[in-house]
């Protein structure tokens, strides 16, 4: 299924096609000045269709005139705030920023992000989808392009969702930690299926992962792409058998430095592996002869019995003894019937 017909199935309403946007009365560009908005360049920029965004579509699909809702702007991306719902987990460590980065400065922002105006803080935006777009032009200090909608908190995250539908490169954990975020917010089980585009008993199984890993932990792995949900969940069993000190110490651990997120996660599950079981010393006791001479010393342990002989004490027994091995083995097995 393309990206439209996604979001068409998941917002309920038929999207259209991409339409050239028709300019506003008296403003000679597409852009529309909103407060916080830099000057829009004199000609809007071209992009070919596959770099049409989820923004566009979702654009192209709710009503309104493109003057007051549905343009694309641009705006001080230190004024773009992030959506009070994460659907990400920071990873300090991510190098595919810097890439991402370098691509916006030499080839622009082909798509833009989608925000609504702030309900509480005036003068600001939250976006819905796009965090990684505004850090790159906040890093490259140039404006955000973006593209205005009045959304409700239900269409926000919908939203949200429906653009990692798009992406797919959410990791199970940040799929997890998004639905149990919008849970805490209050957020409706039925909407928040829409946004996550899932079925109530993979719901179940997000909840429960993320209801499992401590905050402290998710934060030190990070978003961990290869990781799936088993061995998420062998993670969560490894932290409910750990005593805190052993997950404090792991989180401390200098192994963790310098490794991506999977590899920190892979640290974090040996270092809450269960130590292996101890065994126990063998008990030794010695034997002496009528005289109290010691001529041998006998270990018990679980696997078994050894006995050492003193040859000084009693020269030869040694040899004797071990000749007569077999018998005594055929005279015990007799006794037992």
């Amino acid at each position: 299924m393309n990206q439209k017909k996604r979001l068409s199935a998941i917002m309920g309403t038929p999207v259209q096609a991409d339409a050239q946007p028709q300019p506003s009365p008296g403003i000679p560009t597409a852009y529309t000045p909103v407060a916080g908005a830099t000057p829009p360049p004199p000609t809007p920029e071209k992009r070919p269709t596959p770099a049409r965004s989820m923004a566009a579509m979702w654009a192209a699909s709710r009503p309104g005139p493109a003057e007051t809702d549905g343009a694309v702007i641009e705006l001080d991306p230190a004024l773009c705030l992030p959506s009070a719902i994460a659907d990400r987990v920071p990873d300090a460590t991510d190098a595919a920023f810097d890439a991402f980065v370098a691509q916006i400065r030499e080839e622009g922002q082909h798509t833009p992000i989608l925000v609504r105006r702030h309900p509480r803080k005036d003068g600001h935006y939250e976006i819905a989808y796009g965090r990684r777009r505004t850090r790159a032009a906040k890093a490259l200090a140039r404006p955000v392009r973006a593209v205005l909608r009045d959304l409700s908190d239900a269409e926000l995250v919908v939203a949200q969702g429906s653009e990692n539908l798009a992406r797919e490169d959410l990791s199970y954990i940040e799929r997890a930690h998004f639905a149990r975020n919008m849970e805490q917010a209050g957020i409706a089980r039925e909407v928040i299926l829409k946004a996550m585009g899932a079925h109530r008993p993979d719901l179940a199984n997000y909840l429960a992962v993320a209801e499992a890993i401590p905050a402290p932990v998710l934060a030190a792995i990070g978003p961990a792409p290869k990781i799936g949900r088993p061995r998420w969940l062998t993670l969560a069993d490894r932290i409910k058998a750990a005593p805190p000190e052993r997950i404090e110490a792991a989180l401390a651990s200098s192994d963790l430095a310098g490794k991506t997120s999977d590899e920190r996660f892979a640290v974090i599950l040996s270092a809450l592996a269960a130590p292996a079981p101890r065994k126990a010393k063998p008990r030794a006791e010695t034997v002496k002869d009528a005289k109290g001479v010691k001529f041998a010393r006998i270990e018990r342990s679980s696997d078994g019995m050894r006995v050492t002989l003193e040859e000084k004490a009693e020269p030869g027994f040694a040899d004797y003894l071990a000749e007569r091995l077999p018998e005594l083995l055929a005279t015990y097995r007799q006794g037992r019937g």
